[in-house]
């Protein structure tokens, strides 16, 4: 595994302002750690408010309240009452990315500890994987993710993107709104060829 230090560079201020695709797009390859244990973004989905597939499909509600908040703040939140899912709110209002997975690269004893397994690629494939694996949870919702304990710098450079359906909904499936870096066996799910 390579590791990251040394990422320090800023994504451009209005980069989380883009349309919901460009920025699900752009996170591919970013560095994402939280509390120093993370590695690079490999895996996206996004969602904004006119998609029947989006949590903010039906407005502002007190669960969803993050989607309609300041860009680049986290909105976490729990599925099927058992995982915490993190996004990252951008584009227009009621928009967010789901990081789905990512090439764990920093903190792997810490990722391996909380996960209880030793195979790299099942520590962060999948967003309940990564948040158990980052310690991501519904405290953090809200939260900028360019503060403490998050830190997020973009891609050295653009990398080959490959895009298929979104995983685990039922609306919305024939928008091909997931992403992911080309080739890499951390995603949580292959992609069509």
């Amino acid at each position: 595994m390579n590791s990251l230090s040394g990422a320090k560079r800023a994504f451009p201020p209005d980069f989380f302002r883009q349309d919901i695709e460009a920025v699900a797009r752009g996170l591919i390859g970013a560095t994402l750690l939280v509390g120093g244990v993370g590695g690079r973004i490999v895996e996206t989905e996004a969602y904004d408010s006119g998609d029947p597939a989006s949590h903010s499909f039906r407005g502002q509600t007190a669960g969803n309240g993050a989607m309609f908040g300041p860009i680049a703040h986290a909105y976490v939140y729990r599925i099927y009452g058992l995982h915490w899912c993190l996004n990252i709110v951008a584009g227009p209002p009621g928009s967010a990315v789901l990081i789905r997975a990512l090439e764990p690269l920093e903190g792997v004893d810490q990722m391996i500890a909380r996960r209880g397994i030793t195979n790299p690629l099942k520590l962060c494939s999948g967003p309940g994987r990564l948040c158990q694996a980052l310690s991501v949870d519904g405290s953090l919702n809200g939260a900028s993710l360019h503060a403490p304990p998050f830190a997020l710098h973009p891609p050295a450079g653009p990398a080959p993107i490959v895009t298929g359906q979104r995983i685990g909904i039922s609306r919305g499936v024939e928008t091909l709104w997931r992403f992911g870096a080309s080739g890499s066996p951390y995603v949580s799910r292959p992609f069509p060829a």
